[in-house]
């Protein structure tokens, strides 16, 4: 980036000096002793500065990955669905103190109790496998309280929309909406995949 601003810096330069000289009543003639004596200081400036973006670019290398990548094949994910489904629980797929994303597999049967919330600094995405929930989306908590810095929870959210969420439906849901959803009477499962702004938390995420 930083090779792109030497043309800019030597015409605002050449300009600025030509501007003195009119002023003076002078001519200005860049290839007089005088005007060539002005710009190298410029010429030194762009070259210091070309010099080291080609040698910062030089240097920069790809990112190595810290993780193991996860591949899991359709029969793996059904194994884990079955697992899961003996009752409410979650299975962390990948993530960690730290570490921007996370994502996990979670069931939910016949759970009415589950807390509205809004996340400060992380979107949820979800991605129905399987069942039905209810959704509310949007509006606001009612007598927010903050669970963990940056998490809120509520009994209710007043002012939110419901939707009926079902297999194979993407729901998006960015930072500082509120959301809650309810299973009573259902079976429900669904990917969640979370984004953090500064990395997970070191206490254990709470569940969606």
């Amino acid at each position: 980036m930083l090779s792109k601003t030497k043309f800019p810096i030597r015409f605002l330069e050449a300009n600025t000096l030509q501007s003195f000289a009119l002023l003076s009543g002078r001519s200005w003639h860049p290839w007089r002793l005088g005007g060539v004596l002005a710009l190298v200081p410029i010429l030194g400036l762009v070259a210091t500065v070309s010099a080291q973006s080609e040698s910062s670019s030089a240097q920069k290398s790809p990112t190595v990955a810290t993780r193991p990548f996860v591949v899991l094949p359709n029969q793996s994910l059904s194994e884990v669905q079955r697992k899961l489904h003996a009752e409410n629980k979650t299975e962390e797929l990948t993530g960690g103190e730290g570490i921007q994303l996370r994502v996990a597999i979670q069931h939910e049967k016949n759970k009415t109790d589950a807390a509205a919330e809004l996340h400060d600094a992380s979107d949820d995405v979800y991605y129905v496998l399987d069942g039905a929930a209810m959704l509310t989306l949007g509006g606001k908590l009612d007598a927010p309280r903050e669970a963990q810095p940056g998490e809120w929870r509520s009994a209710h959210i007043v002012g939110g929309q419901s939707f009926e969420v079902k297999k194979g439906d993407l729901i998006i849901v960015p930072r500082g909406t509120p959301h809650q959803r309810s299973t009573a009477g259902k079976d429900f499962t669904m990917i969640l995949i979370k984004v953090y702004a500064e990395g997970m938390p070191p206490t254990k995420p709470p569940s969606r």
